[in-house]
């Protein structure tokens, strides 16, 4: 009697504990597709139009009997996989919390808090930056003193930095007529920014421990690339064998130029904009770390602006070549040698 395979479509999230315990039930049986791929089968079998559990249950079953599908993420995989993604959010969160934290800070402190290129940039992560915050807060945007810059920024604060921060804020126009109810607002959003901070150390401490555990972990031999750009991408790419070659990795990130072609005309668009989101932003972090630390790819970035292409074009063409070195690194698990680059370029 020949194995069971089961068919299963992928649903966000929803879909995972499932497969997870039939991978666990009956290991390598399991198939999973996705939902272009049953809308795919379903015009295929001339039902696209219609709708239906029934008709998407016979589309999975027409994809399996042809051996289509990927197969489960391994356990450590999927693990890296729920970080990776919790990760993002907390992320996503502490962005417009840093801007509001900016905002409510120049409301206690008009002009305290110049945004780049005007003047000294306060960045809120930095010791400097929770003094003035825990100052703002405490004191209701009133002016500071050296020492109680100092004394809320841990001992981490040395007397010029502190004197300079004093002095700016003397500078400063006078806080609102409702600065104590703001000061109020503040000290909350403050207590929220750390413990945003808090969660993003705490899933690092976890990711490095599963990147490690992962042939994921070679791509930290990336100059610009550290545990966090690596395991965003290995994440969404592991295992690295179901891309028979780079090509079909950096097509699968979306990031491919769209094509159309038909008797003599050929045209090719922008990026295809296939798959998700987070795995092209997963390849154009690497790219972006690699042009400003890789002396190959430094190089290579000069020469795309010397040749007119300028910021995010410049990007995705580097997201190409970083593709083809991932996809050969994660495939050979052999580190990364800009020695080797550079003698092969001559």
């Amino acid at each position: 009697m020949a194995p069971a395979t089961f068919a299963i479509e992928a649903t966000g999230a929803l879909h995972r504990a499932w497969a997870a315990e039939l991978e666990r039930r009956r290991p390598g049986s399991l198939r999973v597709f996705a939902p272009s791929e049953t809308i795919a089968a379903r015009a295929q079998l001339g039902t696209r139009r219609f709708k239906t559990d029934d008709r998407d249950c016979a589309a999975l079953v027409w994809l399996a009997r042809q051996g289509a599908g990927r197969f489960a993420l391994a356990s450590g995989v999927e693990a890296m996989l729920a970080a990776v993604s919790h990760r993002r959010q907390l992320v996503l969160a502490l962005k417009p919390l840093r801007q509001r934290l900016h905002d409510q800070l120049n409301a206690l402190a008009p002009g305290l808090s110049a945004p780049k290129g005007h003047g000294r940039r306060l960045a809120l992560e930095t010791p400097t930056g929770h003094a003035e915050l825990a100052c703002a807060a405490a004191f209701a945007g009133r002016a500071p003193s050296t020492r109680s810059l100092k004394a809320r920024a841990g001992g981490r604060l040395n007397d010029a930095t502190a004197a300079f921060w004093a002095a700016r804020r003397q500078d400063c126009l006078a806080p609102r007529a409702d600065a104590e109810v703001r000061a109020a607002r503040l000290a909350r959003d403050i207590e929220r920014f750390h413990a945003l901070r808090d969660d993003i150390a705490f899933v690092d401490s976890q990711l490095e421990q599963l990147l490690a555990d992962s042939a994921g972990q070679v791509l930290t031999t990336l100059p610009g690339v550290a545990m966090a750009r690596a395991a965003a991408f290995a994440a969404h790419r592991l295992p690295i064998e179901r891309f028979v070659t780079p090509e079909r990795l950096y097509s699968a990130t979306g990031l491919a130029p769209a094509s159309y072609e038909s008797a003599s005309i050929r045209r090719r668009g922008g990026i295809a904009r296939t798959g998700l989101p987070e795995h092209r932003d997963a390849l154009m972090a690497i790219a972006w770390g690699m042009g400003q630390h890789a002396p190959a790819f430094q190089r290579r970035l000069a020469e795309l602006n010397a040749s007119g292409k300028t910021g995010i074009e410049a990007r995705v063409a580097l997201a190409r070549h970083a593709c083809r070195l991932c996809w050969r690194l994660l495939l050979t698990q052999q580190p990364y040698d800009d020695r080797a680059r550079r003698d092969r370029g001559r």
